[in-house]
C-alpha cells in the first residue's frame, strides 16, 4: 500500500504564494503517476496539475496554467505544488493522488487533503 500525506496549506492574501507538499510512503515503487486535485466549497473536485512519477509529461488545468507548478523531489518521494499569484477562486481543499494499479487508469490512492484559503 501507498500512503500520502499533504501539508503546506493555509490562509494567504490574493497575490501571495504557497507551496504544498505531498509525502509518499510505503510501496512507492508501484506509483506511476501523480496529480493535485482541488475541491472548492460546494463544487466538484477538479484536477489542477499532474505528471508521470518520473517527473515528465506535466499537465495543468487552464485555470492555473502559468501560476502553478508541479514537481517532485525524487530522493524523498515528495511531490510539490508551487502556487503563485493566488486568487480567491483558488480557495479549496487540495488533495494529492497517485496511480498505482497498472490495470486501472484512475487515481486509486488519495491523501487527506489540505485547506488553502485565499482572501481578497
Amino acid at each position: 500500500q501507498v500512503q500520502l500525506v499533504e501539508s503546506g496549506g493555509g490562509l494567504v492574501q490574493a497575490g501571495d504564494s504557497l507551496r504544498l507538499s505531498c509525502a509518499a510512503s510505503g510501496r512507492t515503487f508501484s506509483i506511476w503517476a501523480v496529480a493535485w486535485f482541488r475541491q472548492p466549497p460546494g463544487e466538484e473536485r477538479e484536477r489542477v496539475a499532474g505528471m508521470n512519477w518520473s517527473g515528465g509529461m506535466t499537465a495543468y488545468a487552464d485555470s492555473v496554467e502559468g501560476r502553478f507548478t508541479i514537481s517532485r523531489d525524487n530522493g524523498k518521494n515528495t511531490v510539490f505544488l508551487q502556487m503563485n499569484s493566488l486568487k480567491p477562486e483558488d480557495t479549496a481543499v487540495y488533495y494529492c493522488a497517485v496511480k498505482t494499479d497498472a490495470n486501472y487508469n484512475g487515481y486509486d490512492v488519495w491523501g487527506q487533503g489540505t485547506q488553502v484559503t485565499v482572501s481578497s
